[in-house]
């Protein structure tokens, strides 16, 4: 079995989806869909930048659902298919696109509202994101909840074992950075992201959500899509509304996400969209599984050659 997984905000770069665009007809037609869906060139910003506008959250969110589509189709249209999706927040619109749960279209315009909300969920607010090294996620959780009295800190991307974002108020967020490396952490370091994704923090985007997912047509999915919640797939439409909603002020389990993806029988683990990332986390967190990418024509060549 393969598990097809698409990346999340963080890895986007200016020219994503470019040389895929120049050499397929197929991944430049899902660049046009997105302008026409958008109503503006996406497709610009993705490919020349300039970066300042690529990484504002509205702008990255469908951006990089744009360019892991892109490279979806070519490879759909070289004849391969998953046996199971998931994706790292955002990424997990584009697992659901890949499986027919949701219309490239309405994923795009969602998605674009979704990255709108959260960044004006923490607007005017003091916020930090940060990356913990080295402790394992109850450790990171104790931590937290020690630094819980300077503001709000949760643990927000449980990624793999011993790699753990955690976010919130940024006293908070310093305070628990120093509890972190008194306690073993290998490091602890601030990212550069606008906005403290999946806290409690994002509760007001997580409203503003639900209220343009209702409109968004839903259907069942081809294939199990798991969610970053659950760590389990998704039941059905009213689920995967559900879920997607809670999601945005949820941590995102993509530890256990990859576990289970093993569990069902998943050999091997194909990222697609810009970067590898999630391959680097695959490996942390299972041993004996493939990895594969595909983002350009010379990755895709490459996969394409591993899966003969």
């Amino acid at each position: 079995m393969i598990a097809w997984v698409f990346p999340g905000q963080g890895a986007q770069v200016v020219g994503m989806g470019k040389d895929m665009a120049r050499a397929f007809p197929a991944a430049r037609a899902v660049f046009a869909r997105a302008d026409e869906a958008l109503g503006f060139e996406l497709t610009r910003v993705c490919w020349d930048g300039p970066d300042d506008t690529l990484r504002q959250t509205e702008i990255t969110q469908p951006a990089l659902l744009a360019a892991s589509v892109a490279c979806m189709t070519v490879l759909q249209e070289a004849g391969h298919h998953p046996d199971l999706a998931a994706g790292l927040s955002l990424g997990e619109y584009t697992a659901l696109v890949c499986a027919g749960a949701l219309a490239f279209d309405d994923a795009v315009r969602v998605v674009r509202a979704r990255g709108r909300f959260m960044q004006e969920a923490a607007a005017g607010r003091r916020t930090a994101m940060a990356a913990i090294l080295g402790l394992d996620a109850e450790a990171v959780r104790r931590v937290c909840a020690e630094a819980s009295a300077a503001g709000v800190v949760e643990p927000s991307n449980f990624n793999s074992p011993g790699q753990v974002v955690i976010a919130g108020d940024e006293a908070a967020v310093q305070d628990a950075i120093v509890r972190a490396k008194a306690a073993g952490a290998r490091r602890a370091v601030l990212l550069p992201v606008s906005a403290p994704f999946h806290t409690n923090l994002m509760a007001p985007a997580a409203e503003r959500l639900a209220g343009a997912l209702a409109a968004v047509p839903i259907a069942a999915p081809g294939v199990p899509v798991v969610s970053n919640v659950t760590a389990q797939p998704v039941a059905g439409p009213d689920d995967i509304r559900r879920l997607l909603v809670t999601q945005v002020a949820s941590p995102v389990r993509w530890d256990d996400s990859v576990r289970t993806m093993v569990e069902a029988g998943a050999e091997a683990f194909i990222e697609i969209g810009p970067g590898t990332s999630l391959s680097g986390m695959v490996r942390k967190t299972v041993e004996g599984v493939r990895t594969l990418h595909v983002e350009d024509p010379k990755s895709l060549d490459e996969t394409l050659r591993a899966l003969q």
